[in-house]
C-alpha cells in the first residue's frame, strides 16, 4: 500500500491532491464530489472585498461576504477533508475583517489571495513589496487558523520574498498565482475579460522555485498552475512541493479526473519502488541537488547551447531532404 500522506499549514492530508479556488467549489453538491472523487482538503473560490462607495469611504458589501460564510459553514458540516478559504481583500481592515469571519465560519485554514496589478506608476515597488508582508502579518495575528499566501511571481527578488513572507509568519506559500490579462474584442472594439486555463509548461515557473526554496524556509510548499498529469505531480513533489494544487485540469477532464491523477501518482511510485511520496520530496531541489546550478544563470546558458545545437541539426536535416 502506498502512502500518499503529507503535511500541509499543520493539516495531515491523505495525498497531495488539493483542488485550488476555482468555480468548482461554488456550489454544495460540486463540494461533496471533490471529496469523493479523492480531494485530500478543498480550497473555496475567492471572497473579494467587494465594496459600495459611501461618500469618502468605502464599506465592505455584506450580502456577498455573508452569502460566502453561509457557504463555508454548510461545506464544514457536508465533507470531512479540511476546507481552506481564499480571501483577496482590499484595504487593511478588510483583511483582517474578512479573515476573522471565516475563521468564525469553520474555515481550517485561510489562503491569501495576494492579486493586485501594479499599475499605479507613482507607489514604488518597495512600497507594494511592504504592503503584502504587512496584509499577512496582520491577518496571522487577527486569527488562530493556519494562513497561506497566495503570491504572483513579479517580485524583484522572489527569493527574498518568500523570506520576508517566512519571518512575518506565513505557514504556507502558494506559487503562483496568474494575472488574467484581458483582450479586445475587434467586432465590438470593447475591452473583455478572457480567461485562459493553464497549459503543461506553466509547470515550469512553479517547479523552478519550489526547487529553490525547499529547505530555505519553514513555510510549506504548494504549487499552483501547470499541474495537468501524474508526472507533473511527481516532478513538483521531487522539487519539493508538500501539495500540488490542480484547477484547469478538473475544468477540462472533470472532477473524476482527481481519480486519474491519484491512481497516476500511485503507479509511479510503485513502478520506482518508492513506499510513500514522503520518501522523493524534495530529492531534486536545488539544495539537494548535485549540480545546483541547473535551477539558475549557468543551466540557461546551457540551454541556450542545446538550442542552437538543435536549430543546427534541424538546418542539416534540410539541406539532405532537399538534396543542397
Amino acid at each position: 500500500m502506498i502512502d500518499l500522506s503529507t503535511t500541509y499549514l499543520g493539516l495531515k492530508l491523505r495525498t497531495p491532491l488539493v483542488p485550488s479556488a476555482s468555480p468548482l467549489a461554488h456550489e454544495l453538491d460540486s463540494v461533496r464530489r471533490l471529496e469523493d472523487a479523492g480531494a485530500s482538503a478543498i480550497v473555496f473560490h475567492s471572497i473579494f472585498e467587494e465594496t459600495a462607495a459611501s461618500g469618502a469611504e468605502y464599506v465592505p458589501a455584506r450580502p456577498a461576504l455573508e452569502h460566502y460564510l453561509s457557504n463555508v459553514s454548510k461545506a464544514k458540516k457536508a465533507v470531512s477533508v479540511p476546507l481552506i478559504a481564499s480571501l483577496c481583500g482590499l484595504t487593511a481592515e478588510g483583511w483582517i475583517n474578512y479573515a476573522r469571519q471565516l475563521e468564525q465560519a469553520g474555515s481550517d485554514a485561510i489562503e491569501l489571495n495576494l492579486y493586485q496589478v501594479p499599475s499605479q506608476a507613482e507607489i514604488p515597488g518597495a512600497d507594494l513589496e511592504k504592503g503584502y508582508v504587512d496584509i499577512v502579518r496582520s491577518v496571522k495575528s487577527a486569527v488562530k487558523i493556519p494562513v497561506s499566501a497566495k503570491l504572483t511571481p513579479f517580485f524583484t527578488s522572489m527569493a527574498n520574498m518568500a523570506k520576508r513572507f517566512d519571518e512575518a509568519g506565513v505557514d504556507g506559500l502558494v506559487l503562483f498565482n496568474r494575472f488574467y490579462q484581458p483582450d479586445i474584442n475587434l467586432e465590438a472594439l470593447e475591452i473583455e475579460p478572457n480567461v485562459l486555463l493553464s497549459t503543461p509548461p506553466a509547470l515550469r515557473l512553479p517547479l523552478t522555485w519550489i526547487g529553490i526554496l525547499f529547505g530555505r524556509i519553514k513555510a510549506n510548499l504548494a504549487a499552483s498552475s501547470g499541474v495537468h498529469s501524474p508526472e507533473d505531480i511527481v516532478k513538483l513533489v521531487l522539487a519539493g512541493a508538500d501539495v500540488t494544487m490542480v484547477c484547469s485540469a478538473l475544468l477540462r477532464h472533470g472532477i473524476s479526473y482527481l481519480r486519474d491523477l491519484e491512481n497516476g501518482l500511485c503507479q509511479w511510485l510503485e513502478k520506482h519502488d518508492c513506499e510513500a511520496v514522503q520518501s522523493i520530496k524534495g530529492t531534486l531541489s536545488q539544495i539537494r541537488c548535485p549540480d545546483p546550478a541547473v535551477f539558475e544563470r549557468a543551466q540557461y546558458i546551457n540551454a541556450v547551447k542545446g538550442m542552437r545545437n538543435v536549430v543546427l541539426t534541424g538546418r542539416e536535416a534540410w539541406r539532405i531532404l532537399s538534396g543542397e
